[in-house]
C-alpha cells in the first residue's frame, strides 16, 4: 500500500503538470473558436496583434453605463460585414463604444483610410466608424475596414452609409461647397439613436488616442452641445474678422475640421437665430438659414456653424488650438501656446498640404501614417522614420519645431506599449 502511494503522487503531479500546460492563455487569431470567443459588447472582434491577446473592456465614456452583465454579447444581426452590399444601418445603440463620423467623397478614399488607421492606432476604448461615403468608395472601404478587423489592437465596427440630405433640397446641398461639404450638418438628424458623436474631415490624423478629445464630453456645462477649435488664434489673422459678410462666433470663427457633438442635446434645443423671434430645432433651422445665408457664404458647412453659434454662443465649448492643429498655426511662426507646451493632439492639413510640397511637416506625418502596417513596431516603423523625415523640412517654419509635431507620438506610443505589457502581465 505504501508503495501504491509513493507512485501515485508523482503520476498525479505529472497529469496536472500537463493539463496545465495545454490550457490556452491566449486567444490565437488562428484559432476561430477563440476569436468568437473575444467578440466585444455590442459587435466587433478582439484582435490581437502579433498574438497579443484582447485588451480588457474598455472603461465606459463620459455620460455612459456599462452594458449590464448577463446580456448577450454576441453580434448584431445588422451589423455590415455580413452583407458586403449593405449600405445603411440603423444600428443599435452601443454604450461602452466612441463614435467617429466621417464624409468620404470623390478622391478622399486614401485619407478616409489614413485618419481611420490614426484613431485605431491609438485609440484605448473600442470604436464605432459612420462612415458616409460615394457609391464608388464603398466596395474599398469595406474591404479594407475587414482586413484590419483581424490585425488591429482595438475593437471596432463600422456602418457605411450612404450621402443623405434629408432637409429642404437635396441637389442644392450638394453645391454648398463640395459635393459631400453639407453632410455632417445631417449627423444629429440620420444617426437618431447616437448619443454623443466626434466628427472629423479626412483631411485630419488622431496624434493621441481619441479617449481624450471625447473625455471633454464630461467639462460640458449644462448648456454646451459641441466642441470647436477657433478659426484662428490672432484676430489679425482671421478670415472671419476681416472678410466675412455674414454673422460668425466669436472674435475669429470656428473651424469645423474637428466637432465634438452630444447629439441628444443637439436635438432636443430650440436654437436661437435671426429669422423667427421663437427658437427653432436643428431640423426646422438648417433650410431656412441656408435660404438666407446662402449668397454671403464661402466656406459652406463652417460658415452655417458660425451663423448658427453667433446667436448660441453658450452652447459652445472651446477646444484648445493642439485639438484642431493646421498650417496656419506655425506657416507664419508659431501661434499655438497650447501645442508648444504639449505638442499636437490632432493634426488637420488643410489646403492638400498632405498632398502638395507647400508643408513637408504635414505631409511627412500623413504619410509615415498612410504607410503604417497594423503588424510593425510603433516606435521602429513609425516615430524614429518620422523623426529622421522631419530633418528633411527644416526650410519651413514649421519644420523648425518638429518637437510641437513628435511629442504627442513619442508619449502615445509610449502608453500603447505600456499598456500592452500590462495586458500582457495580467493575462499570463
Amino acid at each position: 500500500m505504501k508503495l501504491d502511494c509513493k507512485l501515485l503522487l508523482p503520476l498525479l503531479c505529472l497529469v496536472l503538470s500537463v493539463l496545465f500546460f495545454l490550457q490556452p492563455k491566449v486567444a490565437r487569431r488562428t484559432d476561430p473558436a477563440a476569436v468568437s470567443s473575444a467578440k466585444a459588447p455590442g459587435g466587433g472582434i478582439a484582435s490581437p496583434i502579433a498574438g497579443r491577446q484582447p485588451l480588457p473592456e474598455a472603461r465606459a465614456p463620459p455620460g455612459r453605463e456599462r452594458r449590464p452583465k448577463g446580456k448577450s454579447s454576441r453580434r448584431r444581426k445588422d451589423a455590415p460585414r455580413k452583407n458586403s452590399a449593405l449600405k445603411y444601418v440603423k444600428a443599435a445603440a452601443l454604450p461602452d463604444w466612441m463614435h467617429l463620423a466621417i464624409v468620404a467623397c470623390g478622391r478622399r478614399l486614401e485619407e478616409t483610410l489614413t485618419v481611420l488607421k490614426s484613431a485605431l492606432l491609438f485609440s484605448k476604448t473600442s470604436l464605432r466608424f459612420h462612415i458616409f461615403a460615394d457609391d464608388s468608395l464603398t466596395p474599398e472601404l469595406q474591404k479594407k475596414l475587414q482586413e484590419w478587423q483581424s490585425s488591429h489592437r482595438i475593437d471596432f465596427d463600422y456602418t457605411i452609409y450612404p450621402i443623405t440630405f434629408s432637409v429642404g433640397n437635396a441637389q442644392e446641398w450638394k453645391t454648398l461647397l463640395k459635393p459631400c461639404g453639407a453632410q455632417w450638418l445631417f449627423l444629429p438628424l440620420i444617426l437618431q439613436e447616437v448619443d454623443s458623436l466626434l466628427y472629423v474631415d479626412t483631411d485630419v490624423l488622431f496624434l493621441r488616442a481619441m479617449d481624450d478629445i471625447w473625455a471633454f464630453l464630461k467639462q460640458f456645462n449644462a448648456t454646451q452641445l459641441v466642441a470647436l477649435a477657433p478659426e484662428h488664434e490672432l484676430t489679425k489673422n482671421g478670415w472671419y474678422s476681416r472678410f466675412a459678410r455674414h454673422p460668425y462666433y466669436g472674435l475669429t470663427g470656428l473651424n469645423s475640421g474637428v466637432v465634438l457633438m452630444n447629439l441628444t442635446r443637439i436635438r432636443k434645443t430650440q436654437f436661437k437665430n435671426s429669422m423667427r423671434p421663437e427658437g427653432l430645432t436643428w431640423k426646422e433651422m438648417m433650410y431656412p438659414l441656408y435660404q438666407k445665408y446662402k449668397t454671403t457664404i464661402k466656406w459652406g458647412n463652417q460658415d452655417l456653424l458660425n451663423i448658427i453659434f453667433h446667436f448660441n454662443p453658450e452652447r459652445v465649448y472651446a477646444l484648445p488650438c493642439q485639438w484642431n492643429y493646421r498650417p496656419d498655426h506655425c506657416m507664419y511662426g508659431s501661434n499655438c501656446k497650447g501645442a508648444e507646451e504639449e505638442g499636437i493632439s490632432i493634426l488637420h492639413g488643410k489646403q492638400g498640404v498632405y498632398h502638395n510640397e507647400n508643408q513637408p511637416a504635414f505631409k511627412a506625418v500623413y504619410e509615415a501614417i498612410r504607410n503604417f502596417t497594423s503588424e510593425a513596431n510603433l516606435f521602429q516603423s513609425l516615430y524614429y522614420p518620422l523623426q529622421a523625415k522631419f530633418l528633411e523640412t527644416v526650410h519651413t517654419l514649421c519644420g523648425r519645431i518638429p518637437q510641437v509635431f513628435l511629442k504627442q507620438i513619442e508619449t502615445t506610443i509610449k502608453k500603447v506599449y505600456e499598456q500592452r505589457v500590462f495586458v500582457h502581465v495580467g493575462g499570463s
